[in-house]
């Protein structure tokens, strides 16, 4: 089902509902502020194309759904552990900015306390599934900001 896709529901679902939400609001019209576009485009190309680089790095599939063949600790992992997952909040913040939307903020707050319990059960399965290597990676490399937290 559909729904059941995260990456359906950040980059299709529920811009389509903001946006409809927004019409509804406002008569039939969207606030629109262009800057934010580019954090839209970030979140998803971030998202995207860490995605095909963690596959042919590490194998598995899109998601926790095929884990993983092997860790992958380089490229953009090296700095964050959930790239993936930052790039769908940083898209839905840029909707929220974008759209000057307060559903599209509550929509990407709730996204990232979601993801946030989400990381914390596939950080136990990457644990299962190797071991020594993945906590002394998980030791050295923030999970969603460089340097930070």
């Amino acid at each position: 089902m559909k729904l059941r896709s995260t990456s359906f529901r950040t980059f299709i679902l529920y811009p389509v509902l903001v946006v409809a939400w927004e019409l509804l609001l406002h008569g039939g019209r969207v606030r629109f502020e262009p800057w934010f576009v580019p954090l839209l485009a970030w979140g998803y190309l971030q998202y995207r194309l860490v995605g095909m680089y963690r596959i042919r790095r590490g194998g598995g599939g899109p998601g926790m759904d095929t884990p993983p063949e092997r860790l992958v600790t380089s490229g953009p992992f090296a700095l964050c552990r959930n790239p993936m997952y930052l790039g769908h909040i940083i898209f839905l913040a840029g909707l929220a900015l974008a759209l000057q939307s307060w559903l599209a903020g509550a929509l990407a707050l709730g996204t990232a306390v979601w993801f946030q319990f989400r990381v914390q059960r596939d950080e136990r399965r990457l644990v299962e599934r190797f071991g020594e290597p993945y906590r002394e990676y998980a030791a050295n490399v923030k999970r969603w900001i460089p340097g930070l937290f």
